[in-house]
């Protein structure tokens, strides 16, 4: 594949900012068009209109851009949900309403890469893959916990929390896969529904 040059050592002349944003966008793209194994360096240096020097630059092959790209996404998921949680407060149910919006919020809004995550996971070497895991493992203890704590106040009745937790993040992830911006039924009103639903499989009672 290449090996990206040593910082300071003839690295091409772009703009770090540019140079990295321009990959992000072309590999996001073309991941989306034609899949990890339809995709060639050679295809996303070209959509980024940069030379595969400036490519390797920054990314020394195109699994450590698929991986990043992961990791990149599901930092910034982690970082949105740190933000709504934290402004719901301590009620458990305010809370779920608060998981639930932003990831229904970011499912759609970075609906794309969030597709990316889930078909290519798969194509992540061990690794990677094994690495990535983990925050995979930290997603589902944030609402594992959440359930929890409702279940311990009295908040929420479900009989079984872990299978409630599949149930509502399977839900919400497969937004990704058919919400179309402009259609029927706007973000907002797809995120009430949503958190609705998700307080009936806890079976919150008022």
């Amino acid at each position: 594949m290449g090996t990206a040059p040593a910082e300071g050592a003839g690295a091409p002349a772009v703009p770090r900012g540019g140079g990295l944003d321009a990959i992000t966008a072309a590999a996001r793209e073309i991941f989306a068009e034609r899949g990890y194994h339809g995709t060639s360096i050679r295809d996303i240096a070209k959509r980024a209109g940069l030379s595969l020097s400036a490519l390797y630059y920054w990314h020394p092959s195109k699994q450590h851009l698929l991986a990043a790209l992961v990791e990149e996404i599901t930092h910034d998921y982690f970082q949105r949900c740190d933000r709504a949680l934290h402004e719901a407060g301590e009620d458990p149910a305010d809370r779920l309403r608060a998981l639930v919006r932003v990831t229904v919020e970011y499912r759609v809004g970075r609906r794309i890469e969030s597709n990316i995550a889930t078909l290519e996971w798969r194509n992540l070497e061990p690794e990677n893959r094994d690495r990535l895991a983990g925050l995979r493992r930290s997603a589902t203890q944030l609402w594992a916990d959440l359930i929890a704590d409702g279940v311990r106040r009295g908040e929420f009745h479900c009989p079984h929390p872990d299978d409630a937790r599949r149930a509502i993040v399977a839900a919400c992830n497969a937004i990704a896969q058919w919400y179309e911006p402009g259609g029927d039924i706007s973000l907002p009103e797809l995120a009430e529904r949503y958190t609705q639903i998700a307080l009936r499989i806890v079976d919150h009672r008022e």
